[in-house]
C-alpha cells in the first residue's frame, strides 16, 4: 500500500493547517488572518486530488485521506465560526448536521463491509462552495465599511453550496445500497484458489 506520496503529503499539510486557522482565530484574535487561511485551506482542496491523477499517484491512502481531511476542515471551520459569532446558527447546524450524516453513514457502511464510494462531484462543488462561503462569512463579520460586501459574496456562495452537499447526501443513499450489496457479494465468493483447487472429495482415488 502506498502512503508517502505528494498528494498524501499536500492532504497532510492541509490537516496539520487547521489547529493554525482556530490559534489564529481564538488565540491570536486575528480574525482576516484566520479567514484568508480558511480560504486558502478550502481553495486548495483539488490540489491534491490533481496532483494525485497527474503524476499517477493515486492510492488507496489518499482516497480515504482526502475526504477525511474535507469532514475534519468543513466541521472544524463551520464550528469555529458559529462560536465566533459570524454566520448565523441554523445555516451553521444545517451545514453540521449534513457532516455528521455523511461521515457516519460512511463509518457503517465501513463496519458493514460496503466497497468503498467514490467522492460525488456535486458533493465536492458543495464543500468547495461552504469552504468558500464560510471565511467570507468570517471577513464580513464587523462593523468595517469594507466588510459589508462580504456579507452578499458569502450568501451568494452559501445557499447553492448547502443545496448541493445536501443533494449529494441524498444522491449516496441508492450508491450505499449498491455498494453495501457488492461488497456482501465478494466476501461470500470463493476465492480463486478455492474455485480451481479440487476439494478432498474430488481428489482421484487410486
Amino acid at each position: 500500500m502506498t502512503v508517502l506520496t505528494v498528494p498524501n503529503a499536500i492532504t497532510a499539510i492541509r490537516l496539520a493547517c487547521v489547529p493554525v486557522f482556530v490559534w489564529l482565530l481564538f488565540g491570536a484574535h486575528r480574525q482576516t488572518e484566520a479567514a484568508v487561511l480558511l480560504a486558502v485551506l478550502g481553495a486548495t482542496d483539488w490540489v491534491d486530488g490533481y496532483v494525485a491523477r497527474r503524476f499517477h499517484q493515486v492510492s488507496t491512502v489518499g482516497k480515504v485521506l482526502d475526504p477525511v481531511a474535507d469532514r475534519v476542515l468543513v466541521g472544524t471551520a463551520v464550528i469555529s465560526v458559529i462560536v465566533a459569532g459570524a454566520v448565523p446558527l441554523w445555516f451553521g447546524v444545517a451545514t453540521v448536521a449534513r457532516e455528521f450524516v455523511v461521515s457516519a453513514a460512511v463509518l457503517l457502511l465501513a463496519a458493514l463491509g460496503a466497497e468503498r464510494i467514490d467522492v460525488l462531484w456535486v458533493g465536492k462543488a458543495g464543500t468547495f462552495g461552504l469552504m468558500f462561503a464560510y471565511p467570507t462569512f468570517l471577513l464580513a463579520h464587523g462593523h468595517a465599511s469594507w466588510q459589508t460586501p462580504f456579507t452578499v459574496i458569502a450568501w451568494v456562495a452559501a445557499v447553492p453550496a448547502i443545496v448541493l452537499a445536501w443533494m449529494a447526501a441524498f444522491s449516496y443513499v441508492p450508491l450505499s445500497r449498491a455498494a453495501l450489496r457488492r461488497g456482501r457479494a465478494a466476501r461470500h465468493q470463493p476465492s480463486g484458489r478455492d474455485r480451481l483447487s479440487p476439494s478432498a472429495s474430488d481428489q482421484p482415488r487410486g
